[in-house]
This record gives C-alpha cells, sequence and structure tokens, in this order.
C-alpha cells in the first residue's frame, strides 16, 4: 500500500532487489582480484548501500561513510556542498567506490570525488540507485547505474524530503503539492 503522500510506486521491494543484485554482479566482476574501498554517502544511501554490501563477494572490502550536504531541508539543491563527515581510513593509492542514492545535479558527488582524489585515492567511481542525467549541472557520470528517470522528486529506500520517508520499503514519487 502506497503512503498517502506518494503519488505512485516507482520501483517496488522486488525490483529494488533484483537491482542490486545486478549492481553487485558487476562491481564483484570489476574488483574479483583487487582491494576495494566503499564509501556511502550518508544518509539517503543507507538502505542501498547496506543491500548492496552484503552482495559484495569481495575479499579484501572495507567500509567508510562520508556525509555531505547541497539540500539541508530544501527540495531544491542550493549548488553550494559542504561536508559535514568526512571518511576516517586512509584511501591513498586505493581504489575507491563512492555508493550514492541518487545522482541529481552533480554538485554533491562532484565535489566528493574530488574531495576523495585530493586524498590521494588511486581510482573514484560512483555507484548509484537512481540516475536523473536531465537535471545534470556537472560534467560527472555514474559506472554504475540502477535506474536513470526523468525529473521526478522520489521518496523511499533511504531517499527522503526533508527527513521524511527514508523508510519506505518501495521508491515512489511524491506528490507535488508536499514539496511545492
Amino acid at each position: 500500500m502506497l503512503h498517502k503522500d506518494v503519488f505512485e510506486q516507482l520501483m517496488s521491494e522486488e525490483e529494488i532487489e533484483k537491482t542490486v543484485s545486478e549492481i553487485a554482479a558487476k562491481i564483484n566482476e570489476d574488483y574479483s582480484d583487487r582491494p576495494l574501498v566503499v564509501v556511502g554517502v550518508l544518509k539517503g544511501s543507507v538502505m542501498f548501500l547496506a543491500d548492496l554490501y552484503r552482495k559484495l563477494e569481495l575479499d579484501e572490502c572495507q567500509l567508510d561513510f562520508m556525509a555531505a550536504s547541497s539540500y539541508g531541508s530544501s527540495a531544491v539543491s542550493s549548488g553550494s556542498v559542504r561536508i559535514t563527515k568526512d571518511i576516517d581510513c586512509n584511501v591513498k593509492e586505493r581504489d575507491v567506490l563512492i555508493v550514492e542514492d541518487i545522482l541529481d545535479t552533480g554538485n554533491t558527488l562532484s565535489f566528493i570525488k574530488e574531495h576523495l582524489l585530493e586524498k590521494g585515492a588511486a581510482s573514484v567511481r560512483i555507484c548509484t540507485l537512481f540516475d536523473k542525467p536531465d537535471r545534470r549541472k556537472k560534467p560527472i557520470k555514474a559506472d554504475y547505474t540502477g535506474k536513470v528517470i526523468d525529473d521526478l522528486f522520489i521518496v523511499g529506500y533511504g531517499l527522503d524530503y526533508s527527513e521524511r520517508y527514508r523508510n519506505l520499503p518501495y521508491v515512489g514519487v511524491l506528490r507535488s503539492e508536499i514539496y511545492s
């Protein structure tokens, strides 16, 4: 049953599970012979990251977290990114995979990628569950993408609006009157 603030379901629990498994299989193949640092971007990536990380079959796979914000409690990105929690591990000369819920304008992920490269990462790739290329303001592309979507405001499975709806087990389109 859909939440009263959700207009329609975009991705069911079953579709999410299938998509996460497909992404994990590609990552397992690409990193089968080398260590990987997986960096989850808080808070939106938590559900996706937890499911994805459990499916990674890598011998060396370290997990860390970052938090960055360009939205605050608004529905529109401010364009100004700030790191509110940095990683704890050393990424110098290591392969890094950023895991994020959605690639939208690209401001946050561009900033985080550059930040990790400045810390000496050997490579930085991006994994996102959703990609909204029509909203892109920075020339950045995800290396692993679950689903490319139109310019919709989506919530659930970690995605939020003003810290609400993250706990929905599916991804749905938020009614426009909620955020307008």
